[in-house]
């Protein structure tokens, strides 16, 4: 038997760690009929038939408002990382089985291990402001600016709030957020939004630790960035006592992020080819420098990544020995194909050979960064950001966004800072509280009963940041657009 022992030196199993608890326990009815599915199931059908995400069909992935049918929304994205990481959950833990490295593993947890995977994927984005990175760039850089120029009776923010509440906003994360937006603003009954299991949401909270304890130079990846607010303080602790992952990542965190990368990494690029900011002599090209070639460490290595560029040519004769319309861009296509399978084989392989540190909560890297697969997952991230992020139309779009989350961030936080107190709001200020979601406001409420004056007031600042994390970028660009008589 393998006992597993995490930081806390207490032991752990796959059966704590795939907690099917919820915070609101639901009450099995008799009578109700026969439903086969597991928890985890069950989890997958009420993300399906959220307006959460659905709404992320028209949040960006990389290009802003692209009207295109071919370029990827956030909404496509979680399904293709849902794919690969259930995918992933496949080959990790029949390795587990077949090599015997864990006799708790066995059908029934790879099948519930896949299901937590499979929709862990659909809402790791959920989170995610309207115009994709940049939006949460933006939402960072405004509360840097403005929490020292604003006063609560007379009192400036950034005195007011304590250290964690100030680093929630200056450090807001996408990550973070999808906990919030699934666990309580997702309203479905009350408020415990979409009400998912502890396993699942474990697994969603990449970066176990709060805004106060980011390190970046800890070597540790889990430290990179905070993985939940003051706010959710206490379902944090409640998830990761229940699930035993205290102070260390939930093993699927690391599938997780993994398909995430698998899949944002190769459709950047793809992307980008069919928008023609990379054509297929310039990825070749950039494949060959000796800035990627360079960092392989042997003989071996450089065979190997040689093989990943001669293959791309190979599929450019294929196509063109086929007659195939547009063959480099075809050639490209299915070459991001094979880099898929690729990247997925690489990152099977070192979860199962690193297995024990997983468990053990001593692994401190991300799965494509470990080894020679960190040389292709640095090209692929290298290209896109040179040849799409940076672009002169990006730049443009950012740009454009920043005047849209400038101005909605002065409006709606300047309105709720005296909302819910004495002080009477005035008519402009009482006219933006009441397009804030009613939903949003009736979590407010509920989460800031009882709370001291100081928390009731980054929970008001919260409810904003709530707001406007939650448009989708047409919702976002037409408000602003409203707001200033544009046309």
């Amino acid at each position: 038997m393998v006992l597993t022992v995490r930081e806390d030196m207490t032991t752990v199993r796959w059966s704590e760690l795939l907690c099917e608890r919820r915070e609101r326990e639901i009450t099995k009815k008799s009578g109700s009929g026969y439903d086969l599915r597991n928890e985890f199931q069950k989890d997958y059908h009420r993300i399906i038939g959220s307006a959460s995400f659905r709404r992320l069909q028209d949040k960006t992935q990389v290009f802003p408002l692209d009207k295109s049918d071919f370029v990827r929304t956030r909404l496509t994205h979680s399904i293709e990382v849902s794919s690969f990481a259930k995918s992933l959950g496949q080959n990790i833990f029949t390795a587990i089985i077949q090599n015997k490295l864990d006799d708790d593993v066995t059908p029934e947890i790879k099948e519930k291990a896949c299901a937590v995977l499979e929709c862990a994927g659909l809402i790791h984005d959920v989170g995610n402001p309207p115009f994709g990175h940049f939006g949460e760039d933006a939402i960072r850089l405004w509360f840097k600016e403005n929490l020292g120029k604003l006063e609560y009776r007379g009192v400036k923010l950034d005195k007011k709030l304590n250290p964690q509440m100030i680093n929630d906003f200056t450090h807001f994360e996408g990550n973070a957020h999808a906990l919030r937006m699934v666990s309580k603003l997702h309203f479905l009954i009350d408020e415990h939004g979409m009400n998912l299991t502890y396993a699942l949401l474990n697994t969603i909270i990449k970066y176990p630790v709060s805004s106060t304890e980011i390190d970046k130079k800890s070597g540790n990846v889990k430290d990179k960035k905070l993985g939940y607010y003051y706010a959710e303080r206490e379902l944090f602790k409640n998830i990761t006592t229940a699930t035993g992952a205290i102070n260390c990542r939930h093993p699927l965190s690391f599938i997780l992020e993994a398909a995430d990368d698998i899949a944002y990494k190769t459709a950047d690029i793809e992307d980008a080819v069919k928008k023609g900011l990379i054509s297929y002599d310039t990825l070749i090209r950039e494949l060959n420098s000796d800035k990627f070639r360079g960092m392989c460490k042997d003989e071996a290595q450089t065979n190997t990544y040689l093989d990943i560029i001669n293959n791309l040519e190979k599929k450019l004769k294929q196509a063109q020995n086929k007659n195939i319309v547009m063959p480099h861009m075809n050639a490209v296509q299915n070459w991001i194909i094979y880099i898929q399978g690729w990247l997925i084989g690489f990152a099977t392989e070192n979860f199962t050979r690193n297995y024990n540190d997983i468990m053990s909560g001593n692994y401190k890297q991300e799965l494509l960064k470990d080894g020679f697969v960190n040389i292709i997952s640095s090209a692929l991230s290298d290209i896109a950001y040179r040849y799409a992020f940076r672009t002169s139309a990006i730049l443009k779009l950012e740009i454009g966004a920043s005047a849209i989350f400038s101005f909605l961030m002065d409006k709606f936080v300047n309105a709720v800072i005296y909302y819910d107190t004495d002080t009477q709001l005035n008519a402009v200020d009482e006219k933006l509280v009441s397009i804030i979601s009613d939903n949003y406001k009736y979590i407010y409420q509920v989460y800031s009963k009882g709370k001291s004056e100081d928390e009731k007031l980054y929970l008001r600042i919260m409810l904003t940041v709530d707001f406007i994390a939650g448009m989708t970028d047409s919702y976002a660009k037409s408000l602003y657009q409203e707001f200033n008589g544009i046309a």
